[in-house]
């Protein structure tokens, strides 16, 4: 299922990236609530908060490395990691697979997602966002909680 979920939010970043693109002139803004949420089509050469901008071949290789060292050890420990690490293993590769298309197609990110208060995003990003927050609830929340469960145990 977590390799299901890669391929439906890389579908699904690409098709609002599409649609954003398609119907939209670069900067143009669509107040959804207005002074809070538009729709704003831009593009970034950088990385989050558009740090190190214009270094394209350089996020690609590293993406490219990081996503095969993800999707290998997923599937290596598929059937030995709990399912929270999984997911969030799976959030973040379908968020930087989303954006690497963006950077080997256009040689930048398009982004959409524009709450005003924050830099403006897209679903990949928000995809590895939440695949961060995951793993961090998994290393301090589950994580501590099944060890001590380990040294618990008599048997174990």
């Amino acid at each position: 299922m977590p390799f299901f979920l890669i391929i439906v939010l890389i579908v699904l970043d690409q098709i609002t990236k599409y649609i954003v693109v398609d119907n939209m002139e670069l900067y143009e803004s669509i107040p959804i609530i207005k002074g809070i949420f538009h729709i704003t089509y831009a593009q970034n050469t950088g990385a989050a908060f558009s740090i190190l901008q214009d270094k394209v071949s350089f996020f690609i290789i590293v993406t490219v490395i990081v996503s095969i060292v993800i999707f290998f050890t997923m599937i290596r420990y598929y059937n030995r990691f709990d399912k929270v690490l999984l997911y969030s293993l799976a959030l973040i590769l379908a968020g930087a697979i989303g954006n690497l298309i963006d950077r080997v197609r256009l040689q930048h990110v398009t982004d959409f997602l524009d709450f005003r208060i924050w830099p403006i995003f897209n679903v990949a990003d928000m995809s590895v966002v939440s695949g961060a927050f995951l793993m961090a609830w998994y290393m301090f929340f589950i994580e501590p909680k099944k060890e001590k469960a380990k040294k618990d145990d008599p048997l174990g």
